[in-house]
């Protein structure tokens, strides 16, 4: 890796952890709980683990600056929807217990904290 690759990617892994921070306050002025950020398993990372009354929910965080591609929410494809299925699972497997569960989106496309999209309940469709 050269140099400049190493500080465009250094500088990415800021600009996600940010996108993460602004995420997770977002959820708890909503009055959500925030249980866990960053939990990896064998299957992938879980960015942030949330508690909405009863419910678990799993949030995936994106951050996305162009839309040349269909921006953050197309950036969620189908294999990484099934990466965040099994760490899901996985998390459940080592808790001992299955609450109902969600899986959640916070879509942002700069780190500004008025311009983030939060879209619930993302795998309902596919299970």
């Amino acid at each position: 890796m050269t140099e400049g690759t190493h500080a465009r990617a250094l500088a990415g892994q800021q600009r996600g952890r940010e996108a993460e921070a602004l995420a997770a306050d977002f959820l708890a002025r909503q009055g959500l709980i925030v249980v866990a950020r960053n939990v990896r398993n064998r299957y992938g990372e879980i960015d942030i683990i949330a508690r909405d009354g009863g419910a678990l929910v799993f949030v995936e965080v994106r951050l996305r600056g162009s839309s040349t591609y269909g921006g953050a929410v197309a950036s969620i494809s189908a294999q990484k929807q099934q990466r965040l299925w099994r760490a899901a699972q996985c998390y459940l497997a080592e808790l001992g217990q299955e609450p109902p569960c969600r899986f959640d989106a916070i879509l942002l496309d700069t780190l500004d904290a008025g311009r983030l999209h939060w879209q619930r309940d993302i795998l309902h469709a596919s299970r």
